[in-house]
């Protein structure tokens, strides 16, 4: 079964703040919530079909259904791919939707890492000695920033990117967030003082990692005739993929993520190529991540993402490719250390017209919104959409 124009985001919405030390996780998630929900035009009451991740305390669906007064759900989803699993939950409310299972669906993310004090990438994922990956890896003490950096430093042996290569993509990331008055890193920077930035994991910089921010965000999914009868721009889903890439029993390649077949078949479905994508919301938990997809994505050849990204080509008004043109999870919000949510949210602003002028792509028909979740260096999931302005 195709997705294509079965289901539209009717409504989309960001928390504004970047630090929440007097909200509790519940609470984020049922301000989301509300936001994404008045932005349709719609209220608690319309929803018929709730998606959220690990993210969401107590038993997931069933404490936040109860918290956030869903009374009238038929249809849930819990499925925890990490920071990709809100663009997966779009596709799932897609197939529901399609099947009669809902007719509106909510998806939500909310945390509290900063906070909280979590360090992203830096601290060990312990996780719980069941999982079948920890006893063998936790005593290596692997943490998420080191397993990143060895996936640079192998696609530096095998193609030659550089360190000044991948700060293009903060510095493009930067000139997005000037504009955002909500972006925690707001001040544009250079490739110089990004490569200058202290070393978090070689050859990653503090300035190639992401940063770390309480908040959320939240997506309505429906039907296409009530998208329609809403008084809001119509966006509809036109593709999807989705994939996992692990170990392999031990042919692991660094270079590559699970792009390379999410990509494909979002692309497929839709009928579409990466040439006629104008904007894309790629997942930046640091500057590597980025590299990789867009390869993998197919907008540049395997090997060649250090010279595409060169030079501000993802720089909005500048390059060929626009990216992350809210800041992305470089400057501006990772919320619950799980970047999957604000790119689906800020494809939706681009292809409503409705980013900030400055960085606003003229006339943008086609939009692309990709996640990872879990680590590339290891084990992790990616999830593919392809958005279209009706």
């Amino acid at each position: 079964m195709s997705l294509r124009g079965v289901a539209c985001i009717a409504g989309a919405y960001e928390h504004p703040t970047r630090e929440a030390e007097d909200k509790s996780t519940a609470q984020l998630h049922a301000e989301v919530a509300i936001g994404a929900l008045r932005d349709a035009g719609l209220t608690r009451a319309d929803v018929d079909g709730y998606f959220c991740a690990g993210d969401a305390p107590g038993m997931g669906p069933l404490s936040m259904a109860d918290y956030l007064g869903l009374n009238r759900l038929r249809h849930l989803d819990s499925t925890d791919i990490g920071g990709s699993s809100y663009l997966l939950h779009v596709a799932h409310a897609a197939e529901a939707i399609a099947l009669g299972r809902c007719n509106i669906a909510l998806i939500t993310l909310a945390g509290r890492p900063r906070s909280e004090g979590v360090a992203t990438g830096t601290t060990p994922r312990a996780g719980s000695p069941a999982q079948p990956d920890v006893q063998f890896e936790y005593p290596y003490g692997i943490t998420v920033a080191n397993l990143y950096a060895l996936c640079a430093r192998r696609h530096m042996h095998e193609f030659g990117t550089t360190s000044e290569q991948l700060a293009w993509i903060k510095v493009a990331a930067s000139h997005h967030a000037q504009h955002n008055e909500h972006a925690m890193l707001r001040k544009v920077v250079t490739v110089e003082e990004v490569v200058n930035s202290p070393l978090v994991a070689d050859p990653l910089h503090r300035l190639d990692c992401c940063v770390i921010s309480d908040g959320g965000g939240a997506l309505v999914v429906t039907r296409p005739e009530i998208a329609r009868s809403l008084n809001r721009p119509v966006v509809t889903l036109r593709g999807a993929g989705e994939a996992v890439k692990h170990q392999m029993g031990g042919q692991l390649d660094l270079t590559y993520t699970g792009a390379r077949f999410s990509g494909p078949r979002a692309f497929e479905e839709a009928g579409v190529t990466p040439a006629d994508i104008g904007y894309a919301s790629i997942y930046d938990s640091f500057t590597i991540t980025v590299l990789l997809q867009l390869e993998d994505l197919g907008f540049c050849e395997k090997g060649q993402g250090g010279r595409f990204v060169a030079d501000g080509n993802l720089i909005s008004g500048v390059g060929k490719l626009p990216f992350n043109t809210d800041g992305g999870g470089l400057c501006n919000n990772h919320p619950a250390n799980r970047g999957g949510m604000t790119k689906v949210i800020e494809a939706v602003r681009q292809l409503r017209g409705e980013a900030h002028p400055a960085v606003q792509v003229p006339n943008l028909a086609l939009a692309l919104a990709h996640g990872t979740g879990g680590t590339i260096g290891t084990r992790h999931g990616s999830a593919t959409l392809i958005l279209e302005r009706e």
